[in-house]
């Protein structure tokens, strides 16, 4: 994989509304402006890319307006990193622009940037693991950097450092506390804490001993399903075909998978993985990581679930971290080689981030 290099004090980075339109909306607002101090306190230059705040009518009609951010901002060489406004649902409208271009793909491939967003990103990340730059399955704008609380959730916030940072492994640890998502954003709720509980579970295994050792591949069931299904837009199995969104050897790959915040419930979880599946992708890989369902819905049904659909494979399965949908968030690598170890429920990442 083509590493980026890790972020500097004084760096520039872009932000981009590459899916859900939301940030340039006038009820965003508090949100924008509290991002933009805490990127600024870490000592980082934020600029919005020029159409990343034109509200979601705009956006929604224009994909190609979206793509031409992502495309400035790998092009620009004053930006050394690219942070995802939010997620959404049809962040494959802006693949043709991009893979169809190549000065976007030669930018990729010869001065690749760091890439932080999860949920509809998914779909970003795997164009560029397809281009063969990493890039990071964690946090965005607003739901992290514009926390409404007085201060980044303290593992939100190390896990984003880890951008500064570049050791020989990581250990991605569980977080002591998880939240509650918010139902209310206004700015009548700046300062106002989310809902904690402490973690009562740590890292589960569900099934395995031992360790396994592979390479990091996977993203959001939803995300991941919808681009062999036409769920929620008729054409985008034929982008994704098209395109070759959706990797066709899972060989050797630890599968990371997580749930978005509709919290779908178990047969329709089950009819995901089983799709999954039917495409070979449960049979070819090494173990499956799982991500803490948001507000931990489902918490327990999930896990029947995953031990029905994998019991053919006995694959080992670890589950309840603390990556995708669920507050706080880690990082995790695309294609960088990592060991799991079944046994004292640890994750590591075997070589560095960066370059």
């Amino acid at each position: 994989m083509i590493k980026p290099l890790k972020l500097h004090q004084h760096d520039q980075v872009a932000i981009v509304s590459l899916s859900a339109e939301t940030l340039g909306e006038a009820f965003a607002a508090h949100q924008r402006e509290l991002g933009t101090k805490r990127l600024e306190a870490m000592g980082l230059v934020p600029r919005f890319m020029p159409n990343a705040l034109r509200g979601q009518a705009y956006l929604k009609a224009h994909p190609e307006a979206r793509a031409a951010d992502l495309k400035t901002a790998m092009t620009d060489p004053d930006i050394k990193g690219i942070i995802c406004a939010i997620g959404g649902d049809d962040t494959y409208r802006i693949v043709p622009y991009l893979l169809d271009d190549p000065e976007f793909i030669e930018a990729v491939k010869n001065h690749p940037k760091i890439f932080t967003g999860f949920s509809d990103t998914t779909i970003d990340h795997l164009m560029f693991y397809q281009l063969g730059m990493t890039t990071f399955y964690g946090p965005n704008f607003l739901n992290d950097l514009a926390e409404l609380d007085t201060q980044l959730l303290p593992y939100t916030a190390a896990s984003f450092h880890h951008f500064f940072e570049n050791p020989a492994t990581t250990e991605i640890t569980s977080s002591p506390t998880w939240y509650e998502e918010r139902t209310d954003f206004s700015a009548d709720q700046l300062g106002v804490p989310r809902k904690a509980h402490p973690e009562q579970h740590g890292y589960l295994t569900l099934r395995g001993h031992g360790r396994v050792t592979g390479t990091l591949l996977g993203g959001c069931l939803d995300s991941l399903h919808d681009l062999l299904y036409p769920v929620r837009y008729s054409d985008e199995p034929q982008v994704a075909e098209k395109y070759h969104l959706f990797p066709q050897s899972w060989s050797d790959r630890i599968l990371f998978i997580e749930t978005s915040e509709e919290k779908i419930d178990p047969a329709t979880y089950r009819q995901f993985l089983r799709h999954l599946d039917d495409h070979g992708v449960l049979q070819q890989v090494r173990a499956i990581l799982v991500g803490k369902p948001q507000n931990e819905t489902y918490f327990t049904e999930y896990q029947q679930v995953l031990l029905d659909v994998t019991a053919s494979y006995q694959t080992p399965i670890l589950y309840n971290l603390n990556f995708g949908h669920a507050y706080p968030r880690t990082i995790l690598p695309y294609g960088l080689q990592a060991t799991v170890d079944f046994d004292q429920r640890q994750l590591t990442i075997n070589e560095p981030f960066f370059a």
